[in-house]
């Protein structure tokens, strides 16, 4: 959704609200902490979408138990934010999301990992087809060194060390998966396959990396020797390529660093963008997903 539209159909907090209602309530309100639907509106002048609960006797909004809760930031701010961040393929700093919505750094960081949190919760089927693995790395130091004194170069691929690892599968033509691991070895592998794919009329196809080798148990694998081709007819893995470049075009392009802590979430935000790259309506699909 462009942001003209996010700020023409969302003018104020009780647009937002009243949206949000029907996806949460549709026609039958309830309360978020008990159940119940013995539920009725509360006549609070100052405070907008509250519920009474007559069975918990508590009191509640739409926002309850979301990414919205308790939030001090105008809700126009939040769908016009989740709009930026869902709009940008390679991301943004939360710099530039403070100066797009006029909030301090802080705030807008704030904002961010609300939303990269939420889409790391997004629980998708498991992978099937032609099926293509590998890893990457993030971060660390410069290849070449900027000063003369620093004259060894920085190792790359899987003997550095300093960097963050990621693990992903994607789904030729389909979803991806990814997550942050602290080996690259067989055993954390074969276990972040076993979570991500249905092995049942699958094919893996991945590099000569021998840590894959466990892969053969599960399903049928194939390896494209890179040292002698990138791609022998189906058995290529320029697919998961394509996302690790979207990956890493993130990183060098609009954050520079982040911290091993904090990487998962950026990898569940690039993971989210490419599953839902064809879907013409990302917006009101993440905001579902805020009440599954």
């Amino acid at each position: 959704m462009s942001l003209l539209t996010i700020f023409s159909r969302f003018p104020d907090d009780a647009a937002c609200i009243e949206h949000l209602e029907a996806i949460r309530f549709g026609d039958e309100p309830y309360c978020p902490l008990c159940g119940s639907v013995t539920v009725a509106r509360k006549a609070d002048g100052h405070r907008l979408g509250r519920w009474n609960c007559h069975a918990c006797k508590s009191s509640f909004n739409v926002l309850s138990g979301t990414i919205f809760e308790k939030t001090k930031i105008p809700l126009q701010k939040w769908f016009l934010g989740i709009g930026l961040v869902l709009n940008a393929k390679k991301s943004l700093s939360s710099h530039q999301l403070a100066r797009d919505l006029d909030l301090n750094q802080k705030s807008a960081w704030y904002v961010q990992q609300r939303i990269r949190a939420q889409m790391a919760t997004d629980q998708r089927p498991l992978l099937q087809g032609i099926l293509e693995a590998d890893e990457t790395y993030i971060g660390g130091k410069p290849r070449k060194a900027n000063r003369a004194e620093d004259r060894q170069p920085s190792k790359r691929g899987r003997g550095a060390e300093n960097k963050t690892k990621v693990l992903g599968v994607v789904e030729r033509g389909g979803n991806v998966a990814a997550m942050v691991t602290e080996r690259v070895r067989g055993r954390e592998i074969m276990r972040f396959l076993n979570e991500s794919i249905e092995p049942e009329g699958s094919l893996l196809v991945t590099d000569e990396f021998l840590g894959y080798r466990g892969a053969r148990k599960m399903l049928p694998h194939a390896v494209v020797k890179h040292a002698e081709r990138y791609v022998d007819g189906e058995v290529h893995t320029n697919t998961i390529e394509g996302f690790w470049a979207c990956l890493k075009r993130a990183w060098y392009g609009s954050h520079h660093k982040y911290t091993k802590h904090f990487a998962p979430l950026f990898v569940a935000e690039a993971a989210w963008k490419y599953n839902e790259r064809r879907n013409p309506d990302s917006f009101g699909f993440f905001l579902r997903g805020c009440f599954a």
